[in-house]
């Protein structure tokens, strides 16, 4: 039971995260608050923690550090793993959580510091690639 907890925290504080950096998130935060929350107090308290939470995580995307987002979706993993060990009734209610918006994408790239091209899309279709032509064709040796 431990592994599906853990599992279930995880893939929750994922889309936690991609739901909080979507245009979905207003109509959402609410409902996440009380979902975590016991009281109207606690709820209050939840939406500023999960508002505060937002405004770091948009910041750490817009400086591209990618390190600093990683750690606000650890600490709601690891929030929603204690919350799900004290009340498995979440257990419904997370899994409820509506599936982020289609085209919204949450990438973290860590590792090594790469130089390179990166392209990022939903879908890509019917691609034509170009490359400089060889300067070599055409040429005739003597």
């Amino acid at each position: 039971m431990e592994a599906e907890l853990i599992a279930l925290a995880t893939s929750g504080a994922t889309t936690l995260i991609t739901l909080m950096i979507s245009d979905a998130w207003t109509q959402v935060k609410g409902r996440v608050a009380h979902m975590l929350g016991r009281d109207d107090d606690e709820q209050d308290d939840l939406l500023h923690e999960l508002d505060a939470s937002r405004a770091a995580l948009l910041h750490a995307l817009e400086r591209g550090d990618g390190t600093r987002a990683a750690t606000i979706e650890a600490e709601w993993r690891a929030r929603l793993l204690l919350l799900l060990q004290s009340d498995p009734s979440l257990v419904e209610e997370l899994q409820s959580l509506p599936a982020p918006p289609e085209g919204t994408v949450y990438n973290h790239i860590s590792g090594r510091v790469q130089s390179g091209l990166v392209i990022q899309a939903g879908r890509i279709e019917g691609s034509t690639f170009h490359a400089p032509p060889d300067e070599r064709a055409g040429r005739t040796e003597v």
